[in-house]
């Protein structure tokens, strides 16, 4: 099984390195790594080669994070896809091949698991730990939703499916799994580990201006798959995080 992981990057030379190794270590043999520059002008391309696992490397000018990913999904030919920027990491060498277990199971469409928030300077120190739980449709209703970068996809699905909207600045992923998970009833394998580590300092977090844009972006999300949520949804969506800080 042929799994195609796509990062995107955009003058990441300060924390690419580390995401670069992590997915060179990994144990499942099997694995089309692609790189989505936005025309960084800093070492990223630099450091981009020194990595000849890389199966891609795109650079140019895009239209933001998701078009990048867009462009990234036009060019896997992986069985399996997922995504993994340049803030993040895998937990161990293990984690590409705990997926593909996942995936051997031919009704699996998609699959994700748990993260850890971490500290920009220290990946040990962790801020907070997502705890997922098994996938149930109606749990997004309640503010759920499963961590993007753990996230994958059979490409199959999103041939159905489509891409990512690019009109949605922070609420795109969102927008996708609420896609793929509720609109079009895909099924979902829970991998109970976590198996990501993203350093703090998120788009649709980094202020209460960019959390009033989120949550806006969300109810777009919502009306673009004409699914209606319930009054409470998404005030809860961003209060499900409150006992992450508690979670070790």
């Amino acid at each position: 099984m042929k799994i195609s992981i796509i990062t995107a990057t955009y003058n990441s030379a300060a924390t690419l390195r580390d995401t670069l190794t992590c997915i060179r270590q990994q144990e499942h043999p099997d694995i089309e790594h692609i790189l989505i520059d936005g025309g960084s002008t800093d070492d990223t391309l630099k450091i981009a080669a020194e990595f000849p696992h890389l199966a891609q490397v795109v650079s140019g000018r895009d239209k933001g994070i998701y078009d990048a990913m867009n462009k990234g999904l036009s060019k896997a030919t992986g069985d399996v896809i997922g995504i993994l920027n340049s803030d993040d990491v895998y937990t161990g060498p293990d984690v590409l091949s705990l997926v593909a277990k996942a995936f051997a199971d031919p009704t699996v469409m998609t699959s994700y698991a748990d993260l850890q928030y971490v500290d920009q300077a220290d990946l040990n120190k962790v801020i907070r730990t997502w705890k997922t739980g098994p996938f149930r449709k109606k749990s997004f209703y309640y503010g759920w939703m499963p961590p993007h970068p753990t996230f994958f996809v059979r490409r199959e699905v999103y041939d159905q499916v489509g891409l990512f909207d690019i009109s949605l600045r922070s609420a795109a992923d969102y927008e996708m799994m609420l896609r793929i998970l509720v609109r079009h009833g895909m099924s979902a394998r829970y991998i109970p580990r976590v198996i990501v580590r993203m350093r703090t300092g998120g788009m649709s977090n980094a202020s209460f201006r960019n959390r009033l844009r989120a949550n806006k972006e969300d109810r777009i999300a919502w009306k673009l798959n004409g699914l209606t949520p319930y009054f409470f949804t998404l005030l809860m969506k961003p209060l499900r995080k409150l006992p992450q800080y508690f979670i070790k």
